[in-house]
């Protein structure tokens, strides 16, 4: 990976998500970065509010996704780009989609990047009106 993959927060903060999720006793750390505070606001918001971003996604995109059924780096992209939709609105809709589905392409086959994409288009329509 290059320096610009590595230094993008929102790379960090689906790594930190994705082993948070499969060591959920361990110590979230988070060290210094030029975007410490953001990326650890994203990541401890998107853990505290799980429980009302889960039932967005079951509200509103149950025909779209089954979590249980998901892959897990799928969700967890997913649910961090509805966190910042949510709680992040000083953000437009349009960059965090963006940067989402950059930071799917690292990870994901292209057909589950467009599925994000859909994904995020139709639940951004449903949080925001810009």
């Amino acid at each position: 990976m290059s320096d610009n993959y590595i230094s993008n927060p929102r790379i960090i903060v689906v790594q930190k998500l994705y082993s948070h999720y499969f060591n959920q006793e361990e110590e979230l750390n988070f060290p210094k970065h030029k975007f410490k505070k953001f990326i650890k606001d994203v990541v401890m918001g998107t853990i505290e509010r799980k429980d009302a971003i889960i039932e967005l996604i079951e509200k509103d995109l149950s025909d779209d996704i089954n979590l249980d059924r998901s892959e897990s780096l799928l969700k967890i992209i997913i649910m961090s780009a509805i966190y910042e939709l949510l709680y992040r609105p000083e953000t437009s809709k349009k960059i965090i989609i963006n940067e989402y589905l950059n930071v799917s392409t690292l990870f994901l086959k292209d057909i589950q990047k467009k599925y994000i994409n859909a994904i995020l288009d139709k639940i951004s329509k449903k949080i925001r009106n810009e």
